[in-house]
């Protein structure tokens, strides 16, 4: 919460907003070291996760049709077994009635033979299919880890590099964000969220806005200098700060 006086002077107003300007282009600059690298890795990670559990899928999917195979050949050895049964009983038939029975007994289960080894074949013709998905998965997830390790790592060192940095830089943009006015303060966080750069306090540069390049008149340049009241550019609505007061503001 911001513990600003309420008697500071435009002057100092600036100052403030100013040095937070400063602080937070350096940690934009830190995050632009980073680049895409944090949902670059943040995206290969989901990406991998959601790989995982499709090959799980496909590897619970591979263990139902072994167990169909499996029980198609226990049909198998169960109507061999049937038909052995049968053709012991043909032996010792008593007339034609019995005959034709065992006969056509002997008949449904070669054709539930027949049927078993065709569904045989077709499990197995989609277990080769499934298994061949499951080897190209695997070989996509290892490759997508092995970037994952290359962007974290590239990622780790970055953070290793900046992360001393970093801290103090938000520990002191923080500070400077409490002694800034509330409405200034509101204002600033507002015009930094519409512009890529995050930049909201702009100097001027050639007799234009450092912000969006626009000329700004004398007379509005003469405001500006003078620090009697805060100027806004007309035209993108980033806050004026000469180029003398921008001098004497470091971090």
């Amino acid at each position: 919460m911001a513990t600003v006086n309420k008697d500071y002077s435009v002057e100092e107003k600036l100052v403030s907003v100013l040095r937070l300007q400063k602080m937070d282009s350096r940690l934009d600059e830190i995050q632009v070291l980073k680049g895409e690298l944090p949902m670059e890795v943040k995206d290969l990670e989901d990406e991998i996760e959601g790989l995982n559990t499709r090959l799980s899928h496909v590897e619970d999917e591979i263990r139902g049709i072994q167990d169909f195979i499996s029980n198609k050949k226990n049909q198998i050895k169960e109507s061999e077994a049937l038909i052995k049964k049968y053709e012991k009983q043909q032996d010792n038939v008593k007339n034609n009635r019995e005959f034709e029975a065992i006969t056509k007994e002997l008949e449904m289960q070669s054709l539930e033979i027949k049927l078993a080894e065709k569904h045989i074949r077709d499990a197995n013709d989609e277990v080769k299919d499934k298994s061949r998905s499951l080897e190209s998965a695997k070989r996509t997830i290892a490759e997508k880890e092995a970037n994952l390790k290359h962007k974290k790592g590239e990622l780790e060192k970055i953070i290793g590099e900046t992360e001393k940095e970093e801290k103090a830089f938000r520990k002191q943009s923080d500070e400077a964000r409490a002694k800034v006015e509330p409405r200034l303060l509101a204002a600033y966080e507002k015009i930094r969220k519409n512009y890529r750069n995050g930049l909201a306090v702009a100097t001027v540069v050639r007799d234009s806005c450092g912000g969006c390049f626009n000329a700004i008149p004398p007379q509005r340049q003469a405001e500006i200098r003078q620090r009697k009241k805060i100027i806004i550019c007309e035209h993108c609505g980033r806050v004026l700060v000469d180029n003398d007061l921008e001098a004497t503001v470091t971090i």
